[in-house]
């Protein structure tokens, strides 16, 4: 049996009621097999990244355990947005109305066609890094150094928290 592995996904909406969208893929990702969704950090808002005009974003990051592999997380992670309606084929950087993004897998480096660990530009999106230091400001991200320091490095510009600081979200299941 596989042993746990931690991973962090960077949760995203622009349609159709954002903070919903991203507390939806929140609650389902609780459901994914042999994973514990163990926290979330608080919801931000953000400008777009990119060049097409659309709304403004939500963000969030959740932080979970996982028996599946980094290939076996990333198909449920794509699976479960097709699910929850994401559909492909609009613009880079377009709107959506939810997109999941596998950030960090345990210790992993990859640099396959499709799936890419550290999750690439990770260093250089606040709306990553924010949500990310409420959860793991001490989380050493595989080649680039920790959370906390990665974060230090960006300013907020474009990017305003949902919920206060003191938030913090926690459920376990199987």
């Amino acid at each position: 049996m596989q042993s746990w592995q931690p991973a962090y996904v960077g949760i995203g909406s622009n349609l159709e009621a954002p903070a919903r969208q991203v507390l939806r893929a929140w609650e389902r990702l609780a459901g994914l097999p042999e994973t514990l969704a163990v926290c979330r950090s608080r919801l931000y808002g953000s400008r777009p990244f990119g060049p097409v005009a659309q709304p403004d974003f939500v963000n969030a990051v959740a932080g979970l355990l996982t028996r599946l592999d980094a290939e076996g997380l990333f198909a449920a992670l794509t699976a479960l947005e097709s699910d929850l309606g994401r559909t492909r084929g609009g613009p880079r950087w377009g709107p959506r109305l939810i997109d999941l993004d596998l950030l960090v897998f345990g210790r992993e480096c990859r640099q396959g066609p499709e799936l890419r660990l550290p999750h690439p530009g990770i260093v250089e999106r606040n709306f990553v890094l924010y949500p990310l230091e409420d959860i793991a400001p001490a989380l050493d991200v595989p080649g680039l150094g920790r959370v906390a320091e990665l974060r230090a490095r960006l300013t907020p510009e474009g990017l305003w928290p949902l919920e206060p600081e003191s938030f913090r979200s926690a459920v376990r299941s199987v």
